[in-house]
């Protein structure tokens, strides 16, 4: 069984995996617009080059997601309650991963040294998606 997240946007899909897959590496293997959907003629003009699924794979690890369409059933009302975690080797890269994931972000937690970890913290980025970046301390 593979368990992966799967992030809903509001017409900025495209923009977050881009940023995303600069970010944290990896490869973008899918990012297919609704213009692509096999019955494409029920999708508004303004919703064809919203993305209808994208799928980046980085060290193994699948992040998907897509825009929510005016024409889904379910309106988009943002991401909650969940926070995507980083888990890293070394301080190093978790300053580089969080200070990236920090443009245009509010933080919650600033990236810090904590009783558990050489370095936390927590933000939400500019997509609205919730991140915590953690190098823990050796057992």
């Amino acid at each position: 069984m593979l368990l992966n997240a799967y992030l809903t946007f509001d017409g900025n899909c495209r923009e977050a995996f881009e940023f995303y897959q600069r970010t944290l590496g990896g490869e973008i293997v899918a990012m297919l617009p609704y213009s692509e959907a096999p019955d494409d003629e029920q999708i508004s003009v303004a919703s064809r080059e919203m993305i209808m699924h994208a799928r980046l794979v980085v060290d193994g690890h699948v992040l998907m997601g897509s825009d929510v369409a005016p024409e889904c059933p379910a309106p988009f009302e943002g991401i909650k309650g969940i926070s995507l975690t980083l888990g890293v080797d070394t301080p190093e890269e978790a300053e580089r991963l969080f200070q990236a994931l920090s443009d245009n972000a509010t933080i919650q937690m600033p990236l810090e040294e904590t009783f558990w970890a050489k370095r936390f913290g927590m933000l939400t980025d500019r997509f609205g998606v919730a991140w915590m970046v953690n190098c823990e301390k050796e057992a």
